[in-house]
């Protein structure tokens, strides 16, 4: 059997930082990574706690990410490295490093996520002068932002108001002048470069986008404020008359605007690795208090309510991983030939993080009042777990994105060779040239249903493929029609059920490749069927659902095999938890 991704601790599945040992990166991956834990737990809980709640920016942080070279390290590609070997855009270690940010704090992974997009329009350009003075700058400290949203258009990219003057040449250089202001920008108070999205006063359509750079320090850059009160600053801001040179463009025209997709696309898988984190920090916390909690002379963890949250918690959370894990895969594969990353980072980004929010909710249902309390990182984390769901993009934009490609995922199945497990140490260089941002309804994927055959032996896959090949029928037999289709309310209970199908496919592929103990596997589907009966009586209630769909739905409905000496054996495991971690005072 081939070894998937390490396990993120030695003495479980959950990262655990007593004992991580990414066995699978390089030593100054390793070293690096080593690094930024102690930081955090030699800085202790309470002071990250206070700095949380007083809404301390994270200038400390950057400190430390400047001395120890850590975005210039993990953010730059081999390209630009100036000589450094260990410098590489690697999906693998970068999704370790937002995992462990994500643990200890929302506002540390934000600083690293805004850079990331920021740097998405630069890394694409062909405009070799900025490559290199973000590589530079990368290497002195620096944080980026990516200049994209705007108060008045929100998720509608397509529309901007930041426009592009061209000048009479008679200026020493500038070839525009950029005015408008942009909105929800991290990273707008201190980042040396702003990618920014713009489009030319003279030039009307998609000819006329722009991406281009600015300095938050320029006089002609104005910071408004945070929008947001918390450790995070996330900008807004205004440019007048602000000079653009060439050496400042990145992208003009269609090609900018796929840029700005493409971006999203490399930025928002990072949102998943913050909200693991996150789930994994308030797990340990929980576990730890109710397990050792008496109520009516009873630990809280003997009643039945309580256990059976805490491992559909468990369950939800492992899922998390071994899809998020598995999507990497596929991430650093990808290839124009090889598109799949098109539908898996949706996913990632919609499903994990929504999977996220479950979970802290499952938790939090246990803790009670306990999770208000401000001496518990589960306090910030109840917070904002809802962010990240809602961030590049909200679920039901990325459920949208994720039903273009059901038709030829569930009926017209393509051949791939197969992907193994990348952790190797390579440049994942195909982000920055995905090539124009069309097309999802072409791509093709590898067969699924044999995933599910395979592992049919346990009983919940062997259950939920039924449910799985109920979703065929539903589209051969009683597709929604043309109004249907217009409905995007009806249409994003039919992208859930779908979505559970490419989820459990990825679960299963990762479950293989690691391993995993099939109790786990088991209960893991256990949720998923359940899932899926809750989206098929959902999809029977809607106003607009036929009889012949209402029929479908109940006949898709499916109870769980329960086998309490499977859910004993989980919560063994479960239980384990109780004191493994607790983080520095």
């Amino acid at each position: 059997m081939t070894e998937g991704h390490a396990m993120t601790s030695t003495g479980g599945q959950l990262f655990n930082p007593n004992t991580y040992d990414p066995r699978q990166f390089d030593p100054a991956t390793r070293r690096q990574l080593r690094a930024l834990i102690d930081w955090f737990e030699e800085r202790g809980k309470t002071r990250l706690l206070q700095d949380d709640a007083e809404a301390a920016w994270v200038s400390d942080f950057l400190d430390f990410v400047k001395r120890e070279r850590i975005f210039a390290t993990f953010l730059t590609p081999s390209e630009f490295g100036l000589g450094d070997d260990d410098k590489r855009w690697d999906t693998s270690r970068n999704a370790a490093l937002g995992e462990i940010l994500g643990f200890y704090g929302l506002a540390y992974w934000y600083a690293e996520q805004v850079t990331i997009l920021g740097l998405g329009p630069i890394w694409q350009s062909d405009n070799i002068k900025a490559k290199q003075r973000a590589a530079e700058q990368l290497e002195n400290g620096g944080v980026m932002a990516f200049a994209l949203s705007e108060r008045e258009h929100g998720a509608d990219i397509y529309n901007t108001d930041m426009i592009l003057t061209p000048t009479d040449g008679d200026e020493d250089g500038v070839v525009f002048r950029a005015t408008g202001q942009k909105y929800y920008i991290g990273n707008g108070n201190v980042a040396g470069m702003v990618s920014v999205f713009s489009r030319r006063a003279d030039i009307d359509g998609a000819e006329g986008y722009v991406w281009f750079v600015a300095d938050s320090a320029h006089p002609a850059y104005e910071l408004i404020g945070n929008v947001v009160h918390g450790q995070m600053f996330v900008s807004t801001f205004a440019l007048q008359d602000y000079p653009v040179h060439e050496e400042d463009i990145l992208r003009t025209g269609p090609e900018a605007f796929s840029a700005a997709l493409n971006t999203v696309n490399v930025g928002k898988f990072n949102l998943c690795s913050a909200s693991i984190g996150m789930c994994e920090h308030a797990f340990y916390e929980a576990i730890t208090h109710a397990n050792n909690r008496i109520l009516y002379g009873n630990p809280v963890t003997d009643f039945p309510h309580v256990r059976a949250s805490f491992v559909d918690a468990y369950a939800r959370l492992l899922a998390m991983k071994l899809f998020s894990d598995r999507a990497i895969d596929y991430f650093r594969s990808a290839s124009l030939d090889d598109r799949r990353y098109l539908l898996f980072n949706p996913v990632t980004k919609a499903k994990v993080t929504s999977e996220g929010e479950t979970v802290v909710r499952l938790l939090w249902d246990v803790l009670a009042a306990k999770g208000f309390e401000r001496n518990t990182y589960f306090a910030e984390v109840k917070d904002l777990i809802g962010a990240l769901p809602r961030l590049e993009g909200t679920v039901h934009v990325n459920v949208a994105q994720i039903l273009k490609f059901m038709p030829n995922f569930l009926f017209n199945p393509g051949s791939y060779p197969e992907v193994g497990t990348r952790d190797d140490p390579a440049d994942d260089v195909f982000f920055w040239a995905q090539g124009p941002a069309k097309g999802a309804s072409k791509v093709q994927f590898a067969d699924w249903a044999p995933v599910f055959e395979k592992a049919s032996a346990i009983t919940n896959v062997a259950l939920f493929l039924e449910q799985a090949r109920a979703l065929q029928a539903l589209l051969s037999t009683a597709a929604p029609d043309a109004d249907q289709q217009r409905d995007l309310d009806f249409m994003l209970i039919v992208g859930h059920l779908f979505t559970l199908v490419v989820y459990g496919q990825l679960i299963l592929e990762q479950a293989e490749l690691r391993g995993l103990d099939h109790d786990l596997v088991d209960q893991i589907f256990d949720v998923a069927v359940r899932d899926f009966s809750g989206y098929a009586v959902a999809l029977h209630g809607k106003t607009s659902s036929t009889p012949a769909q209402q029929e479908w739905a109940l006949a898709a409905v499916r109870k769980p095999v329960t086998d309490a000496d499977r859910f004993d054996r989980v919560w063994q495991q479960v239980q384990a938890y109780d004191g493994a971690y607790e983080m520095r005072p």
